[in-house]
């Protein structure tokens, strides 16, 4: 099946219910921005270290992937030359009535993050990444497509899942209980019963793919980065994962050009 269809339908439903992560940030936190005063998130609850970036954004060029839902890219345009991609359509939505709201100036492409090929090779000083690459099959076109369009010495700020979350039963959690029931690298239609995919995909559910921390971060290793900022982070206590493990990771990761 088409997955990437699949994820596009399933998020374009998200917006209509207005989830967490399609909410576009208000027009006092652009006025911020604009002033010099942000921040962003790439995973759930803690903000990326201003530090990870360079002190100025004037003239930089940033590609924010997979990052619609009007929430890093209206932020990060209110300094830089930001384009912004999702397979969300009404999620890029989002974004642009950001900027037509707060006179922004940014650039919206439908497309799927493991396939950049509108975008030219070594254009972008720096890609957003939030977490979202659970919903591609193959973790490792992404970050081969990223180093691509980054310039040499440009930079990566990605979120991701931990693989340990998808070790448990979800049901079973629900009721505080955690059985450890799947292994990893796996999908989300691994598990169900072949009587309930069909109704899973009818009712515009997202497909996820559990990546192991090896592709993760080896992967990006691979494709020509050097890591150089980490951090972990959580549900912020909603999970009662919460209580034992942080089940997010960000990094930072410099592209560094061999010869």
């Amino acid at each position: 099946m088409d997955t990437t269809q699949q994820n596009s339908n399933a998020w374009d439903k998200k917006v209509e219910e207005g989830s967490r992560y399609t909410q576009p940030v208000s027009s006092e936190i652009i006025e911020k921005s604009k002033s010099g005063e942000w921040e962003i998130t790439v995973t759930t609850e803690k903000s990326v270290p201003r530090e990870w970036f360079p002190k100025s954004l004037d003239g930089l060029k940033i590609l924010c992937l997979a990052s619609g839902g009007g929430q890093q890219a209206p932020v990060l345009a209110a300094g830089a030359d930001v384009t912004v991609t999702d397979i969300s359509k009404k999620q890029l939505e989002q974004d642009e009535k950001v900027a037509k709201r707060d006179g922004l100036t940014l650039k919206t492409v439908q497309g799927d993050m493991s396939d950049l090929g509108d975008f030219e090779d070594e254009y972008f000083d720096i890609v957003v990444n939030p977490v979202s690459n659970l919903f591609v099959k193959d973790v490792h076109l992404v970050w081969n497509e990223v180093s691509r369009v980054l310039k040499n010495k440009g930079i990566l700020i990605a979120g991701f899942t931990n693989p340990l979350l998808w070790i448990f039963d979800d049901n079973q959690e629900q009721k505080g209980i955690l059985d450890v029931k799947h292994s990893i690298p796996s999908s989300t239609l691994d598990y169900l019963p072949e009587d309930e995919v069909q109704d899973y995909i009818d009712s515009n559910q997202t497909i996820e793919y559990a990546h192991t921390l090896e592709d993760q971060i080896q992967g990006q290793i691979e494709a020509g980065f050097a890591m150089t900022g980490f951090y972990e982070d959580d549900f912020g206590g909603t999970r009662i994962l919460d209580k034992h493990i942080k089940t997010f990771i960000a990094t930072k990761a410099i592209k560094l050009k061999m010869d």
